[in-house]
């Protein structure tokens, strides 16, 4: 039996959708959405706020337009924590947890999304950085790798290498 195709959200008056969508869901897959691709941009953002809505060294994001992004199900289980000082709103999955959008006072036309939400492309590389004089100390930043024995798919970072002893400089 042939797959029905999915109805899509109706667009506003005079609005146009792109020819290529890329769709993103929480945990438990309550709720979905879109955005037309490619994203506006997309970059990694270091500063304490996201590590801790995150839970994570650092928090990737796509923007969108909010023109260009469509809810497909689960609107109302979506919640929202609005930080009035820092002028920010993050909305989250009230079924299972999972950050969703993060909008800022100052970009009122652009929703922002954590990367790892979708499962296809967005149609832009994270290559900016924000807030990285503010990164985490003990962020993984690159060091040398090697498996661990006896433990597969566990990295471990590699030994140091230890000084020679003085004795031997001449």
């Amino acid at each position: 039996m042939p797959a029905k195709p999915r109805s899509r959200p109706a667009l506003p008056q005079g609005a146009k959708r792109s020819a290529v969508q890329a769709e993103g869901a929480c945990a438990c897959g309550a709720v979905r959405f879109e955005i037309d691709v490619p994203a506006v941009w997309a970059w990694h953002d270091h500063g304490p706020a996201s590590r801790h809505a995150q839970g994570c060294a650092y928090a990737t994001y796509v923007g969108s337009w909010k023109s260009r992004f469509r809810m497909l199900a689960g609107e109302d289980h979506v919640t929202r924590y609005e930080d009035k000082e820092a002028g920010t709103a993050r909305s989250f999955c009230a079924r299972c947890g999972t950050p969703l959008f993060y909008e800022r006072a100052r970009s009122p036309k652009i929703v922002n999304i954590p990367r790892a939400l979708f499962a296809t492309r967005t149609g832009r590389e994270p290559r900016y950085h924000l807030n990285i004089t503010q990164q985490a100390d003990w962020a993984y930043l690159g060091e040398a790798l090697m498996p661990l024995k006896g433990y597969p798919g566990v990295m471990i970072e590699r030994p140091r290498k230890k000084a020679r002893a003085a004795a031997f400089d001449l």
